[in-house]
Order: C-alpha cells, then sequence, then structure tokens
C-alpha cells in the first residue's frame, strides 16, 4: 500500500500534537522559558518524521539538534539503565528520583499549601512556621494531602494527627513549625512543633499514598482542567481570609483605644465591618475585597484619633510642668 506524505502526517497529527503536552509541562516545571534553552536534542526513531521535526521546531521556536544517532541514544540509555540496576557500572551512576506530586497540609479555609512542589529531587526537607486560627486554640489538626490542586478536599490525604497542648493565646501568636522530610527511600516524616514549648508529634508515611502511575497522570489532568474554576475558589477564600483578618485587626484596635476614639468613628467603623462581615458570608470575591478597601480606610481615622489624643496629652502635661517651674522660681 502506497500512501503520501500528506496522508502520512494526516494520520501522525494527532499522536505528535499529544506529545507537546510533556514538553509544556517540562518546561513549566523547570520553571524556565523557551528562550532559556541552549538546545533540543532529538532521540528515538520517530524523530527522523519530517513532520516531527517541523513542529518541534515550531513550539520551541529554534532547530532541534540532530547531532546524535536518534536509535543509538535510546540503545544507549537501555544499556546504561541495565547495568545501573544490576551493578555492572565501575564507580555506580546516581540516579535521583522525583516527588510526582506536590506534598503539603491543609490551612485555614481548607486551602491546600504546598511545602514540597511536584518534581522536587529527593532526598529533601522543608519546613514552614504556621499559626493558630482561633484566639486560645490549644490545639491544630495537621493533614497531610498530596495532589496539585488548589483546595484540600480534593487532593490525597495521606495521613493526619494531632498537636495539643498549645498555650492558650491570641491567634497569630503561636508559632507551629510544620516540617516534611523525604529519605532517599521515598519514606516521608511529617512532623509539628510548638516552637514555645518544644512539644512535638508526627508521622511517617511509607508509600504515596499507593497512587498508580494512572491515578498520577489523571491528578495532573484534573488539576489542568479545573485549574481556573480553582484559581477561583482559592480567590473567595483568601479573600474571606483577609476580611476576618482585618475585622479581627480593626475590632481589636477599637477595643484597646476606646477611650480615645471619638463615637461617630466608632460608629462609622463598626458599620463598615458589619458590611464586610455580610460580604464575607456570601460568594463575590470583589466586592469583598472592595469593602476590605473601605474599613481599611476608615480604619486610618482610629491612628488619627489616638495620636490626636496622645498629642493632647503632652500638651497638657507640658502646661502643667510649665506652671510648676514658675511656681518654684
Amino acid at each position: 500500500m502506497t500512501i503520501t506524505r500528506a496522508k502520512f502526517e494526516g494520520i501522525m497529527e494527532d499522536l505528535i500534537s499529544r506529545t507537546l503536552k510533556p514538553c509544556e509541562n517540562c518546561i513549566k516545571d523547570s520553571g524556565i522559558s523557551k528562550d532559556k534553552i541552549d538546545e533540543v536534542l532529538l532521540v528515538g526513531g520517530m524523530t527522523r518524521v519530517p513532520k516531527v521535526q517541523e513542529t518541534v521546531k515550531k513550539f520551541f521556536g529554534k532547530e532541534p539538534n540532530k547531532s546524535v544517532n536518534p536509535d543509538e541514544a535510546v540503545a544507549i540509555g537501555a544499556a546504561v539503565q541495565g547495568a545501573v540496576l544490576t551493578n555492572s557500572i565501575e564507580g555506580g551512576v546516581l540516579l535521583l528520583d522525583v516527588t510526582p506530586l506536590s506534598l503539603g497540609i491543609e490551612t485555614f479555609g481548607a486551602v491546600f499549601t504546598r511545602l514540597i512542589p511536584r518534581n522536587t529531587t529527593i532526598p529533601t526537607k522543608k519546613s514552614q512556621t504556621f499559626s493558630t486560627a482561633a484566639d486560645n486554640q490549644t490545639q491544630v489538626t495537621v493533614k497531610v494531602l498530596q495532589g496539585e490542586r488548589d483546595m484540600a478536599a480534593d487532593n490525597k490525604l495521606l495521613g493526619e494527627f494531632e498537636l495539643s497542648g498549645i498555650p492558650m493565646a491570641p491567634r497569630g501568636i503561636p508559632q507551629i513549625e510544620v516540617a516534611f522530610d523525604i529519605d532517599a527511600n521515598g519514606i516521608m516524616h511529617v512532623s509539628a512543633k510548638d516552637k514555645q514549648t518544644g512539644r512535638e508529634q508526627a508521622i511517617t508515611i511509607k508509600s504515596s499514598g499507593g497512587l498508580s502511575e494512572g491515578d498520577i497522570k489523571r491528578m495532573l489532568s484534573e488539576a489542568e482542567q479545573y485549574k481556573e474554576s480553582d484559581a477561583r475558589r482559592k480567590e473567595l477564600v483568601d479573600c474571606k481570609n483577609e476580611a476576618d483578618s482585618a475585622i479581627h485587626s480593626v475590632e481589636k484596635s477599637l477595643s484597646d483605644h476606646k477611650d480615645k476614639v471619638p463615637q461617630s468613628v466608632a460608629d462609622r467603623v463598626r458599620a463598615d465591618i458589619a458590611g464586610l462581615s455580610a460580604a464575607a458570608a456570601g460568594q463575590d470575591a470583589g466586592k469583598i475585597r472592595e469593602l476590605i478597601a473601605v474599613l481599611k480606610n476608615s480604619s486610618l481615622d482610629i491612628g488619627k484619633a489616638v495620636y490626636q489624643a496622645d498629642g493632647r496629652q503632652e500638651n497638657q502635661g507640658g502646661d502643667n510642668s510649665g506652671s510648676g517651674d514658675g511656681n518654684k522660681q
């Protein structure tokens, strides 16, 4: 059977197009742009097809390097891998493994916070300091997750544990250090430590959640598929968290300086707090951000009132001191 080159390329077009997605992922994971790539090396017999070379050139914006025999490259690679597996290479060859998916924990608002990004070389160790989300909170639950989605519920739960005995304090004051430690065998140790008391709890996870290659590909595909909707959900949660923090901060400021803030200013600020609280109970991220700005602006009047009150006290103190000196003279 004889077919034309155009027909042949038409048959292959879908298969060739599917190879571009891994290229995009590789560039994205590496953190570099296409213009920073020095050479694009073609290996494998199918790279001799002109359509493949044309697609590579169009995607990377440069002529691919064809100086290596594409068949020999694959054969040599297979031979080296076989020698590594049988310990036949003198001096040894180090093969570095990577994490197939991101690893992290669930944080306030049911958000997935990554500590170890996807494709991180192991062994590795990463840590980050968090705090409590409520006043007088004496324990925290650490949920260890794996995946690429922005919301915790959409990722794989690997395990969870509790750190208790945290001294009561206003939220944001306690310092909880969460550490991820993955050894060369892929065994992961996750710990949470209260920096003030030294109290610590940990968990050991001996597998990547039992995920198959198919599961990993599916999770990556879903992360790409729902990328935009996940970003909107995370933005809404971030807005609500910011609103909650702003309300808490302004209410504390009002309480601390209630004797120095005029009633008219306090009433206006409380009205803005009420408006923001109502918006934060809804689903409109734009409205929440708008009212956060309104509250921040009105809360500036608290600071002005405090400075004015302090200034009056200093002036009164100065006048009294001057009178005293005059009497002595």
